[in-house]
């Protein structure tokens, strides 16, 4: 991509993890009918978005009172964390889910969504269907916030994070984060580049830990990720080191590919970055945001 660095980010400190979880009722009555979630508690909410007719879309909401921002969290593998309505998840361990408290402290809040009826989402994430999904979850996050909205992605999520920042509403998102993305054809048969990374025009920060082994995500597609976003005004890579396996597939939520042992140095990063941009898109004109 011709004329735009590329840089990496800093690192910051260590946080402690505080997970707290309380189902509140579905609120609005159609797509897109949205009502705002009191914030005022910081306790986790599980919600039921109207998805039209019969179907329905259960979201976790880890809200932060007076937040800079919400991240719309999008999860790898099936995308299946199997979020039960007492707040109950009973596939905790992907990056996204497990540092949600870490994001609260920061100052953002967090929506992360399951899938429909527990389906699962490999090969489905680059679809226009599933970018319209995508699109809704970030209508319900500005209902909530009133304030910039990011997307986050990783491995298998980055190609839905991907997507729906390429066909997100102009001025509905902040910027994109995409995290250890599977740029590589696998099993599921799509990789961030079949997501229409061209039509992408909110920043975007890709982050690569040169440590992940999984196959599909080598974190030397950075840059080619990077490149691929060819209308975005702003595109950074972030290299990070290190982590630790408890898993013994490479490409794992309990590995490097999933950050484990360096959660807190990469959402710190993460963090400032959407800091950073969260103040230029709100003075924006016209940026979208009531």
């Amino acid at each position: 991509m011709a004329g735009k660095p590329f840089h990496d980010g800093p690192t910051l400190a260590l946080f402690s993890l505080i997970l707290i979880t309380a189902p509140i009722p579905a609120r609005g009555a159609g797509p897109g009918d949205f009502s705002p979630v009191d914030e005022s508690s910081a306790s986790d909410r599980v919600i039921d978005l109207p998805l039209g007719g019969e179907q329905h879309q259960r979201v976790l909401l880890a809200p932060v009172p007076m937040a800079k921002g919400i991240i719309v969290m999008l999860p790898g593998g099936s995308g299946d964390v199997g979020l039960r309505r007492n707040g109950d998840i009973r596939h905790d361990d992907n990056f996204v889910i497990r540092t949600r408290a870490l994001w609260n402290q920061r100052g953002y809040s967090v929506l992360i969504p399951d899938t429909l009826d527990g389906a699962n989402l490999r090969g489905r994430r680059s679809s226009p269907a599933y970018a319209q999904l995508v699109g809704t979850l970030v209508a319900f996050a500005k209902v909530q916030a009133r304030q910039p909205v990011f997307l986050l992605g990783t491995s298998q999520g980055s190609i839905a994070a991907m997507n729906g920042a390429a066909h997100a509403v102009p001025g509905s998102i902040a910027g994109v984060v995409l995290t250890e993305s599977v740029s590589v054809m696998g099993g599921s048969g799509e990789t961030v580049f079949d997501a229409d990374p061209q039509k992408v025009r909110a920043p975007a920060l890709v982050v690569a830990n040169r440590d992940d082994g999984c196959d599909v995500a080598p974190p030397q597609s950075a840059y080619q990720i990077a490149a691929a976003m060819t209308h975005s005004r702003d595109v950074r890579v972030f290299k990070v080191s290190g982590g630790v396996a408890r898993s013994s597939r490479a490409c794992g939520s309990l590995t490097p590919h999933g950050y484990y042992g360096i959660e807190s140095e990469v959402v710190n990063a993460i963090a400032a970055w959407m800091d950073a941009h969260g103040v230029q898109h709100q003075s924006i004109p016209n940026s979208g945001h009531s």
